[in-house]
């Protein structure tokens, strides 16, 4: 969905900053924080903003003599835009994720939250990985935030830790595995019969 909304809209700077705008209501940003939170360069930022203003999509105001940008709410197709991206934000439409195996040993990878349009979870990520860094996961979370266009709430757990708060039965974990999810990657032996033993 990401690809053919990037069609649509003529580039995948436009698609990614119009989805940003669309589904942060309500805030206001800086244009270092857009650049920065979409991935588009300075000229394509530029750009779009420069045309949502035009068209009233985009509101434009001051903070500390510096210009801040906001989605206008009372734009005429705002709900409908709204309702088109929180679609295409649904996995597998969301191509990022599934290059969250580059971040190291990894051996889980589900997905809640946003990406299945589950408000009641507290995470949107659980990722159990090894041999990992901060760079690598910061890297790989900012470029799945730039594509949805939203923060996205994770955990990362080491192998270690993640098996004694699963022997635990830990909290957490039992009330994630018990709303929806899914398993982009699971190499944890057994996990996917303890789930089935413990929905019964």
């Amino acid at each position: 969905m990401p690809e053919i909304l990037e069609v649509l809209m003529g580039s995948r700077s436009r698609a990614r900053i119009m989805r940003f705008f669309v589904l942060n209501p309500g805030k206001e940003f800086l244009f270092a924080e857009i650049r920065e939170k979409t991935q588009t360069s300075l000229g394509d930022a530029r750009r779009e903003i420069a045309a949502f203003e035009k068209i009233g999509l985009v509101s434009v105001g001051t903070r500390d003599r510096k210009k801040i940008y906001s989605i206008n709410e009372g734009f005429v197709y705002f709900n409908e835009l709204r309702n088109l991206y929180v679609k295409s934000n649904v996995y597998p439409q969301c191509t990022e994720v599934r290059n969250i195996k580059r971040i190291g040993s990894v051996k889980l990878v589900m997905i809640s939250g946003v990406f299945m349009n589950y408000s009641r979870s507290e995470i949107d990520l659980l990722i159990v990985a090894d041999d990992t860094s901060r760079t690598k996961i910061d890297s790989s979370i900012a470029a799945i935030e730039a594509e949805l266009g939203k923060e996205v709430r994770y955990m990362l757990l080491r192998s270690e830790d993640f098996q004694y708060r699963l022997d635990m039965m830990d909290r957490f974990l039992i009330e994630f595995f018990s709303g929806p999810h899914d398993a982009i990657i699971n190499k944890v032996p057994r996990l996917s019969r303890f789930i089935s033993e413990m929905k019964r």
